[in-house]
């Protein structure tokens, strides 16, 4: 499969399903929050597989380029990535970024998408359930590909992996420091290193590093 990917000026789409009252969502996305107000929410991955009409796969992509003009701009976006296949008759797959669920939900009901997903009537439909990911998930790097995440016992023992060293070369140097401190001052200097640590850095760089062993289907 070949991937295409923008980041903050493409969108990734959820096509019509079968069935009354069912849909489908176009990412989108532009600088700035989430949409509406109020505590900020975990980042979430939607992945999205399409089932193009054969014969009709230049307008599927016709039709992207149209529906990534449209969403530029929608608030929340994160970046998407198009897989298209190799052979025809193939799926397309969608993996989709966004600040969070309520941005999510707002461009899934929003008229910008209502009016996209109509063009859409005869060319493609999407073709399974979609997954959503958010919270630990989205420490882990995943593949420019349409893939479901780890399972949580890899998860684990990754995170272990980043945790354990840590912790060690804390309590051996670091901890000394402070320890005249009190003990609500000294159990937080940890976690104020080890979370930006963890999210920045060393999650992020071990799951490219044992991306095979997470991701063996690729």
């Amino acid at each position: 499969m070949s991937a295409r990917e923008s980041e903050g000026d493409a969108a990734a789409t959820g096509g019509p399903r079968p069935g009354p009252g069912t849909g489908s969502g176009v990412g989108s996305g532009r600088s700035g929050n989430d949409a509406g107000s109020g505590p900020a929410e975990e980042p979430v991955t939607v992945v999205f597989t399409w089932n193009v009409t054969p014969g009709r796969e230049q307008e599927f992509e016709e039709w992207l380029h149209r529906v990534n003009q449209v969403a530029a701009d929608f608030p929340g976006h994160q970046g998407v990535t198009w897989i298209a296949p190799d052979d025809p008759g193939g799926h397309y797959h969608a993996l989709l970024r966004f600040s969070g669920s309520r941005a999510l939900e707002a461009w899934l009901g929003s008229p910008e998408r209502a009016r996209t997903i109509a063009e859409l009537e005869g060319i493609a439909a999407e073709a399974d359930r979609r997954v959503h990911t958010t919270g630990m998930e989205t420490w882990f790097s995943l593949p420019r590909t349409a893939v479901r995440p780890p399972p949580k016992w890899k998860m684990a023992l990754v995170s272990f992996t980043a945790v354990y060293p840590c912790v060690l070369l804390f309590t051996a140097f670091v901890a000394p420091l402070f320890q005249d401190w009190p003990l609500p001052l000294r159990t937080v200097v940890l976690p104020t290193v080890m979370a930006p640590l963890l999210t920045y850095a060393l999650m992020p760089t071990l799951s490219r590093l044992l991306r095979s062993w997470l991701y063996p289907d690729l």
